[in-house]
């Protein structure tokens, strides 16, 4: 009992103990769980109309496109600066993509199996693939459709499964199959637009009438800083009242105002120095060395080419084709300093012989080397005793060319050295015409036949020695010294600025950066500077950034909220609207007063002169002379012949004019013509701009700078 009663003593306590308990293991699991949904929340990088994109699938988008990139360009690895573009592109695609699916979703559009089919293989290839490459006749410049099929045919055979080629080519296509059918449907969302808003008669009629009639005008401008700022009163009520009128135009997003200096890293006068001494003393060991490829290799920046060239060959570079045309065998012309670099030049040899041949071939893979070279040799015995050779090429050669009875086309010595190999090059420049001979490349074993030669030219073998000026490591050091102390011996952002134009220094200020840019300004390779920006507030002072050939040091002014410009910000611009309307107001008043009656006493009244324009229409975009003046442009349009118009009130001035000239274009007006033409400029702005306006308005959260 006394155990018991002990227990109830204690009651309230325990009931605490035990609640507290349940606390601990209930914000326990709450924090456990939290931290995953933590860290799924650090995954996202972007919300777009409450969708999200998480940072696998965007890093995954960006590896594909980066491949395909790769695989177009022939390069291993990409710059920074085409990573950063490509980076934006793979977002903007997201972005469109989610913004088009929940239009589309809504109006039940879509692309079909039969229609994607008759895309790629039907009567309606997609233009997409019409433009690639890999499907284009070499001999005709035409989309290929023989081409396509084969391709489709050979990446889903059974050996594509184990052809690493083959699989890439796979991953080429359906990257590019699923760009079609994104592209499709956003076609039939601009057309289902353009069909509901379509041009009528009375419309086409009165756009042509007011493109078909020009108007040649004399007129006197009074501009408004004729009239001093000082003279003219703006209160603030007016400018508030102008702001909330406009405040939609003055939305933005979250960014960052900063400050820099950006310090050009180039080449001392000593790297000039140094660089014009090391190409020199190769000079001589040039000039007697018959075999110059090695020593190009080792030293210049640009591979030797083992070829001759015609002289049109050398049309872009001047220097060098006055060299050749003006030498002899043997000759060295240099060292030249030519756009930072040194050149030096030797003419290898020189020859007279067609500078183009006309190559067929039948490609056999090298699979079995004992079972090509049988084949190859017994393919060459048959073409030996007459065997067709267009018939071989189709039954036999791996090469999609065989469609074309094994035609490739003409080469020069540099583009079969550069698309098959030296082998290939010595092959067909060597062989007489229609005499077959094998030679093997890493494409194959090629049975390769010279159809045709142009006629002999002249054709020069040229060695040249290219080396760059860049900047050393001591001028490196010494400009980042140089920088840097002048940043220790300021310290601060108000010091820096007092002092960075006596030590040389330019600052760009009031540079306003958003989380989406790439760049700051045309500086390459700096998004790591906007990086930096968005983690600092005001007042602070980055560290020194290498952006590609410049030095770059920010500090934070400011930062601009999400949401709406402020009233202050926009002030000194919407105050000077409202200035210059009532300037023009004064300026059209006085003129009314003096009764001017004539351009002449127009011009004396306004200080100015009397100048003409010709051929204005409605359609005019910018007046020649006068500039951006749409009110003028309408003025215009109706004003009477020979009639001096009333004070127009323009953009830069107030105006007088005077059509002294009006007269219709010839051209007939033809109403199914003009609405055709019509149409499709509408359908061409809704391809772009009814989309675009979706994605303005979409409610996007752009979080990618914590990563990139």
């Amino acid at each position: 009992m006394a155990t018991l009663e002990k227990i109830r003593n204690k009651a309230g306590l325990l009931i605490l103990v035990v609640g507290l308990a349940l606390f601990a293991f209930i914000i326990g699991d709450f924090l456990r769980s939290g931290s995953t949904y933590f860290r799924q929340s650090q995954e996202v990088i972007a919300e777009v109309g409450g969708e999200v994109i998480k940072i696998q699938e965007y890093q995954q988008r960006i590896e594909e496109m980066s491949d395909m990139y790769k695989m177009q360009t022939g390069q291993n690895s990409l710059p920074e600066e085409a990573m950063s573009n490509l980076r934006e592109q793979v977002f903007q695609n997201m972005v469109r993509e989610i913004v088009m699916a929940d239009q589309t979703d809504k109006l039940g559009l879509t692309v079909s199996s039969e229609e994607l089919f008759d895309m790629v293989q039907g009567e309606n290839i997609s233009p997409m693939i019409q433009q690639m490459q890999i499907f284009v006749n070499p001999q005709t410049g035409q989309f290929d459709k023989t081409a396509l099929l084969e391709f489709l045919k050979r990446i889903e055979s059974p050996q594509a499964a184990t052809s690493a080629d083959l699989q890439q080519a796979k991953k080429f296509w359906l990257f590019w199959e699923k760009n079609m059918k994104q592209q499709r449907l956003e076609q039939k969302y601009a057309t289902l637009l353009s069909k509901a808003i379509v041009v009528n008669p009375i419309d086409a009629k009165e756009i042509f009438d007011e493109s078909a009639v020009n108007s040649d005008i004399e007129y006197v401008m009074q501009s408004y800083a004729s009239i001093p700022d000082s003279t003219i009163e703006v209160s603030k009520s007016e400018i508030e009242k102008l702001y909330n009128k406009r405040k939609e135009l003055y939305k933005q997003k979250e960014g960052k105002v900063i400050k820099y200096i950006a310090v050009d890293i180039l080449p001392s006068q000593e790297d000039y120095d140094n660089i014009s001494k090391d190409i020199e003393s190769l000079r001589d060991e040039f000039k007697s060395s018959e075999n110059v490829a090695e020593l190009v290799n080792e030293n210049s920046e640009i591979p030797y080419m083992d070829a001759y060239f015609s002289v049109n060959a050398f049309d872009s570079d001047p220097d060098l084709k006055q060299f050749i045309t003006t030498c002899e065998k043997g000759d060295v012309h240099g060292p030249l300093l030519i756009d930072n670099k040194y050149r030096m030049f030797k003419l290898v040899d020189k020859i007279t012989a067609p500078d183009s041949v006309l190559v067929s071939h039948i490609m056999l893979a090298n699979t079995d080397a004992a079972k090509t070279q049988a084949l190859a040799d017994s393919l060459k015995t048959v073409l030996s005793k007459g065997g067709n050779f267009t018939e071989l090429a189709e039954k036999y050669s791996v090469d999609q060319s065989s469609k074309n009875g094994g035609e490739l086309g003409w080469f020069t010595e540099i583009t079969a050295l550069r698309s098959v190999g030296e082998d290939f090059k010595k092959a067909i420049f060597s062989a007489p015409i229609n005499e077959v001979v094998v030679v093997k490349s890493n494409y194959g074993t090629h049975l390769v036949k010279v159809t045709d030669k142009t006629a002999n030219v002249q054709k020069y073998k040229v060695a040249d020695i290219d080396m760059a000026v860049t900047p050393s490591s001591k001028t490196y050091s010494k400009i980042y010294n140089d920088l840097n102390q002048f940043l220790s011996k300021n310290g601060t952002p108000e010091k820096i600025e007092a002092a960075v134009k006596d030590a040389g220094y330019d600052l760009s200020s009031n540079v306003t950066v958003n989380a989406d840019n790439q760049t700051l300004g045309n500086i390459k390779n700096s998004r790591q500077v906007i990086r930096w920006a968005f983690k600092e507030d005001k007042g602070a002072l980055s560290e020194i950034f290498e952006c590609d050939d410049k030095f770059v040091v920010a500090f934070v002014q400011g930062t601009l909220k999400d949401g709406y410009r402020s009233l202050a910000s926009v002030t000194p611009m919407l105050e000077t609207e409202i200035r210059n309307e009532k300037k023009a107001d004064k300026i059209a008043a006085d003129l009314t007063s003096k009764g001017a009656t004539s351009m002449q006493q127009y011009a004396e009244a306004m200080n100015g002169r009397v100048d003409s324009v010709k051929f204005v229409n409605f359609a005019t975009t910018r007046i020649s002379g006068v500039g951006i003046e749409p009110k003028l442009n309408a003025y215009i349009a109706v004003a009477e012949v020979d009639k001096i118009s009333e004070p127009v009130k323009g953009n830069n001035g107030v105006y007088v004019f005077k059509v002294y000239n009006r007269e219709k274009d010839a051209k007939e007006y033809n109403e199914a013509d003009e609405i055709k033409s019509l149409n499709a400029q509408n359908a061409y702005r809704f391809s772009y701009q009814a989309i675009q306006e979706l994605i303005n308005k979409s409610d996007i959260k752009d979080t990618r700078i914590r990563y990139y």
